[in-house]
């Protein structure tokens, strides 16, 4: 079990992952990576699986759409592949408007941890702006969310669509406590414009200030897109890290 508290979204090179999965990963352990966080894990098959191995990652935290899915197909492949946190990575904006609509989603968040457990993993919920733009009984919706999970549901915060929903994520962490199980970081000027985003440490966000909010949370570094080379930005961003003494 690796003893690093960063980890990389697969999404960020997700043209290249696609293209040679096992070489992608052998590129990734090379930067320094020892684990990472797969996408849509069940449509690389094999050559996921493959290229973990080869490249000596785990990959203790995937995303995995499995609301509403066959969760037994989902969380016992999870398991196969060592995955511990299965993150359901998006539930639409206009699901996330009334306190009865969310309380759903928690429901179905709950319901799903059960089954999980039966494998012998978890569920966890990641956030993009809009799960922050609203408010529910004078917190944001992700709060509210949060106030309906069973204790085992857990979250993974991207910290920079928090910010982008408006919302300081500094302030933000502590109120969702030990629950926050990862953290996406990412940087950039906040705004929706993904190709705005840059490595981390060479954007706006209070980067170091945000990983001290939820210090035992693993980091996860992800740029969703930018003007510049993704694969590029992934080692600056673990340099920046590392040279901060927070790899």
């Amino acid at each position: 079990m690796s003893t690093s508290k960063v980890s990389v979204q697969l999404y960020t090179v997700r043209e290249l992952l696609t293209e040679d999965t096992v070489g992608t990963l052998k590129r990734i352990a090379d930067i320094g990576f020892t684990q990472v966080e797969p996408f849509a894990f069940l449509t690389f098959g094999d050559a996921l699986r493959e290229g973990l191995a080869e490249a000596g990652l785990s990959a203790p935290t995937t995303h995995q759409g499995f609301i509403g899915g066959d969760l037994d197909e989902v969380f016992g492949a999870a398991k196969e592949l060592g995955v511990e946190t299965v993150i359901d990575p998006f539930v639409a904006p206009e699901r996330w408007q009334t306190a009865a609509d969310v309380a759903q989603i928690a429901e179905q968040l709950n319901a799903a941890a059960e089954v999980a457990a039966r494998h012998g993993v978890r569920v966890g919920y990641h956030n993009h702006a809009h799960e922050l733009e609203n408010r529910i009984e004078g917190v944001t919706a992700l709060e509210f969310f949060a106030g309906k999970l069973a204790p085992e549901v857990v979250l993974e915060v991207d910290t920079y669509w928090v910010a982008v929903g408006g919302v300081d994520p500094v302030a933000l962490l502590p109120t969702l406590g030990d629950r926050v199980v990862a953290l996406h970081i990412k940087d950039g000027p906040g705004t929706t414009e993904t190709k705005d985003q840059v490595a981390v440490g060479q954007g706006s966000l209070p980067i170091e200030q945000i990983i001290a909010a939820a210090p035992d949370a693993l980091r996860v570094i992800e740029l969703d897109d930018s003007r510049g080379d993704r694969f590029q930005a992934v080692a600056d961003s673990f340099a920046f890290l590392t040279a901060k003494g927070l790899a």
